[in-house]
């Protein structure tokens, strides 16, 4: 929290889809929202629709391969916006290959983003927060395809997730005792620029859905604010599903 005791949240990968949703919502939340993201010019895009709509914001470029960058960067969201008590991992690639056909820069790439850049970003702020006998919240993004893959050439990226998943539940063990609560939420398929990309290479898969459509990012408002509300003091280390029935269980 701020010194003059603004909540403070930062977010990865802001610069479009569920990243920039999220960070719409925590400012229109009363939050200070570190939107942070590779591509600074549609951060400043962001930033400037947040402060129109009367809510603060603040760019920070951030590569979260860059593990240097990733170790640096709480500390000039602390100093320009104050201390975060809420982190969102948002940021994630996939991977689009085939197992066996997979490059090692793209195998290096897929798992700093999804695996690696979590697990400093989070690890990091608790180390704060505890030394300072503050709580906190942390929710990563995971997916669908965590739980079910079909093979259609993302076999890593769907490792990454279900490890994300297992991450979210050892460090909430780790952490309960110092009230900071670490949660996921698992999109199934939904409008985004990662998606776009996807469809390109199968085709529309929304006849196979039970309401033959993709999610959008709206439905996931109010998922992420029961994770940061006072409510959910209880919950952690859970992974909740949001889907829209897509996903066959």
């Amino acid at each position: 929290m701020g010194a003059s005791g603004d909540r403070v949240a930062v977010v990865t990968g802001c610069s479009s889809g569920l990243g920039r949703f999220v960070a719409l919502e925590l400012a229109r939340s009363g939050y200070v929202v570190a939107a942070t993201a590779r591509r600074v010019d549609r951060l400043a895009e962001l930033v400037e629709e947040i402060e129109t709509e009367g809510g603060r914001a603040r760019a920070v470029a951030l590569d979260v391969r860059d593990a240097g960058a990733v170790a640096g960067v709480l500390d000039e969201v602390e100093a320009s916006c104050g201390l975060p008590q809420v982190l969102v991992n948002n940021a994630g690639v996939p991977d689009a290959r085939r197992a066996h056909r997979m490059p090692l820069e793209v195998v290096d790439a897929v798992l700093e983003t999804n695996v690696r850049a979590p697990w400093l970003l989070s690890t990091a702020l608790a180390g704060r927060l505890i030394a300072q006998g503050l709580p906190g919240r942390i929710v990563n993004i995971s997916s669908m395809s965590a739980f079910h893959y079909s093979g259609e050439g993302a076999a890593l990226y769907s490792t990454t997730k279900a490890a994300l998943n297992r991450m979210t539940e050892t460090l909430a063990v780790e952490w309960a005792a110092h009230g900071i609560n670490v949660n996921a939420i698992a999109p199934g398929a939904f409008a985004s620029e990662m998606m776009d990309g996807m469809l390109e290479r199968v085709g529309d898969v929304t006849a196979g859905f039970p309401r033959g459509r993709l999610g959008a990012v709206e439905h996931f408002a109010s998922t992420l604010r029961y994770l940061l509300d006072p409510a959910s003091e209880a919950v952690t280390g859970t992974v909740i599903k949001v889907d829209d029935g897509q996903t066959h269980r």
